[in-house]
């Protein structure tokens, strides 16, 4: 068995409030995870979640995430040193290519473009990172230090904090300023992806997305998270894909599908 299947024992090390919420919880353990991946994380008792790598050091990683339902509510009364079960890391992995990227994260998608413009920097790529929000509550890291070469911007939808518009619009904009920019990668919400890879079309650049679907176990055999037409396995062939591949799955940016299959479309 591989090692990431077998089911290992970490404890909250430390919680950090990032906005309203959306906090970062630090865990004991050694991923060796690659930007993009993620960890199963199971709560004792309950259920298990995906979750996208945020930092991952030599003897501990966190994860940032959103109180959005069951799971997450559980996890939010959680405490420092209680004990938690993760298996991981799963998933394909950002492939870092260019000598200047662009990165769009929308929501907590800023916590796995952090994990790979820290990597990217140690190959020596520069990187723009562009993080959006409903309004200023709800943006993530704006108190936290970033290394010099991740150039960060932030976007509001009511402009209560940084640029006032849209990350697509934003993107667009350093398009137009920066003709350098050869790589572009985003997560998020998956409209926004959507826009993101039509406007990489235009200007003619390579773009990776994070297609996030169900998925129950992580490592393939469920099959909750294949996508259709062709089945490719999120939790495998993914998440992270070419944007030549997001434009063949037939449901990127119109569906997804819920625990038990059904068809959930998207509001445009």
């Amino acid at each position: 068995m591989n090692k990431e299947y077998i089911p290992k024992k970490t404890r909250i090390l430390d919680i950090i409030n990032e906005a309203s919420d959306i906090k970062t919880f630090k865990l004991q353990g050694k991923l060796n995870s690659k930007p993009g991946q993620f960890v199963m994380l199971h709560i004792p008792g309950h259920d298990q979640r995906p979750f996208s790598i945020y930092i991952d050091d030599n003897d501990s990683f966190s994860l940032t995430i959103a109180k959005v339902g069951r799971f997450t509510k559980k996890l939010f009364e959680m405490k420092i040193s209680d004990n938690l079960v993760y298996t991981g890391p799963f998933g394909k992995p950002f492939q870092i290519k260019g000598k200047h990227i662009a990165m769009i994260g929308g929501g907590y998608g800023s916590a796995p473009l952090t994990f790979l413009g820290k990597e990217a920097l140690k190959q020596g790529v520069k990187s723009e990172l562009i993080i959006g929000a409903r309004s200023k509550e709800f943006l993530l890291y704006k108190n936290n230090n970033y290394p010099v070469g991740i150039i960060r911007h932030y976007c509001t939808d009511d402009g209560s904090f940084g640029f006032k518009g849209y990350t697509t619009e934003k993107l667009k904009e350093l398009f137009e300023q920066d003709k350098t920019i050869d790589m572009v990668y985003t997560v998020g919400p998956e409209l926004m992806m959507k826009i993101v890879v039509e406007i990489c079309d235009e200007f003619n650049i390579g773009c990776q997305i994070s297609l996030e679907r169900y998925m129950k176990c992580g490592n393939g055999i469920c099959g909750s998270c294949c996508v259709d037409p062709d089945g490719l396995r999120m939790c495998v062939e993914g998440p992270c894909i070419d944007k030549k591949v997001a434009k063949k799955v037939s449901e990127f940016g119109n569906y997804h599908r819920d625990g038990s299959g059904k068809k959930i479309y998207f509001k445009k």
